[in-house]
């Protein structure tokens, strides 16, 4: 070994800077299966399900013989679940716990499917099959390739961090929407503390093809979940701003895809107060789907607005409900993340969202 060779062998002394923290890392709680929430169907299922509430003959909450299940539970705050039809499973957020869980359809088998997540949030599935993520800690949008690697999509806008992604829509032109409102760094519970950047909590588009990030709405005291129509000229956002001393409904605008642009914006559906909405879905006939929580305990779960903006029907969960997806392979089956545990049900329709 010649002198250059051991001087490049040395350990380098300078360090640059921290690593930061991944977020609250958790402590999964050391509960007995017995302990857990039991699976199946709920306490005082039957044909039909009082837990499934038609208050208009368009809501198509059931099939007819079928309930309510609990599929998964044992978390702390379950959210952003997304369906891989390939593969036949849902991915999930566990975000205090600093995970992301992976349910297989087939046997109900429940495991980690990434730990530590950064405090993911919201993920949904693009038309490639890549997982699209929102993450608290690191207060930005990731995709996971097809091999396993992480493309980084969006930090930064207008050269500042982002606040903590929180939702995401995959459009038909691959463009991808998400929201961006300021709870993952307000603590150190579902992402790690620290000053917005931001001034406002806004909406973003990322190019499919440029990768720039433009923001498409700036009004929103919490922008929260997000959704389009069928023929993707609607775009659903929900305000779940009742939680910094603003507002608590659902907006729709007109939206070009292809240009990022959002018009015409108005209240859809309101009257939560004092719980709120947070996450939605659309099924193939334009009804929004949207969780419902935080106050009476005989309005946790789930919301169905016709096009209208008429209430159609209620789906009741025994949890505060954070956020929803259609699955299976017909895209029938309703997958809810409620507060400790998944809950499932068949429904009568499809959901809109592909794949």
């Amino acid at each position: 070994m010649d002198g250059r060779e051991r001087a490049e062998s040395r350990p380098q002394a300078a360090v640059l800077g921290e690593v930061p923290l991944s977020g609250e890392t958790g402590v999964p709680l050391p509960v007995s299966v017995g302990a857990k929430l039991p699976l199946g169907p709920l306490p005082g299922s039957r044909y039909p399900d009082p837990h499934i509430e038609a208050l208009d003959k368009r809501f198509k909450g059931s099939p007819g013989t079928g309930a309510v299940e609990r599929v998964a539970t044992g978390f702390r705050w379950a959210e952003g679940p997304a369906y891989f039809r390939a593969g036949r499973y849902l991915i999930f957020s566990d975000i205090p716990n600093n995970r992301q869980m992976r349910l297989l359809e087939d046997d109900n088998h429940l495991s980690v499917f990434r730990s530590p997540s950064y405090n993911s949030n919201g993920n949904t599935v693009d038309r490639q099959g890549r997982l699209i993520t929102c993450q608290h800690s690191t207060r930005r949008v990731v995709r996971t390739e097809l091999d396993g690697r992480i493309t980084i999509l969006a930090d930064r806008y207008d050269g500042k961090r982002l606040n903590s992604p929180n939702d995401v829509v995959v459009a038909s032109d691959d463009s991808i929407w998400f929201s961006d409102p300021s709870y993952g760094i307000g603590g150190n519970y579902e992402g790690l503390q620290a000053e917005q950047e931001q001034r406002t909590n806004n909406v973003y588009r990322v190019d499919a093809h440029s990768g720039e990030v433009t923001m498409v709405i700036d009004d929103f005291t919490q922008p929260n979940g997000l959704a389009f129509s069928p023929d993707e000229t609607k775009l659903y956002i929900v305000d779940s701003g009742l939680t910094h001393g603003g507002s608590a409904h659902i907006r729709v605008f007109d939206v070009d895809v292809g240009g990022g642009k959002l018009t015409n914006g108005k209240v859809f559906a309101d009257g939560f107060a004092p719980g709120f909405t947070d996450g939605l879905r659309l099924d193939v006939e334009g009804n929004v789907w949207t969780s419902m929580g935080w106050a009476d305990p005989n309005e946790d779960g789930v919301r169905c607005y016709a096009p209208n903006g008429d209430l159609i029907g209620k789906i009741h969960l025994p949890e505060t409900c954070a956020n929803l997806t259609f699955g299976g392979l017909l895209r029938n089956r309703l997958y809810m993340c409620a507060s400790t545990s998944v809950y499932a049900l068949y429904v009568n329709t499809q959901g809109a969202a592909v794949p």
